[in-house]
């Protein structure tokens, strides 16, 4: 399949590319160059990382200090139920 690089540098992936490996847009990608110059694109979650100010940071001491409370029986049913990624 032959693409080209635009003037700005960006390649288009053909459409039929992006259905069948299930891009949509605001997919990322990360892309390595191979020895001998193959490229590979593998897609990624990205997650963003939460910053607490100190009261935030206080809040989260005090909970993991306090005495543990037994969770609701419908959040024990969907936390068993839950699967991850790499299974």
């Amino acid at each position: 399949m032959l693409v080209t690089i635009d003037k700005r540098g960006s390649i288009s992936l053909p459409v039929s590319v992006r259905k069948d490996l299930g891009f949509r847009p605001g997919t990322h990608l990360e892309l390595t160059v191979e020895p001998g110059g193959a490229i590979t694109l593998f897609p990624v979650e990205i997650y963003r990382s939460i910053k607490l100010s100190d009261a935030g940071k206080l809040k989260i001491k005090e909970a993991r200090e306090s005495e543990p409370v037994a969770f609701p029986e419908w959040f024990n049913q969907e936390l068993s139920d839950a699967g991850t990624e790499i299974e």
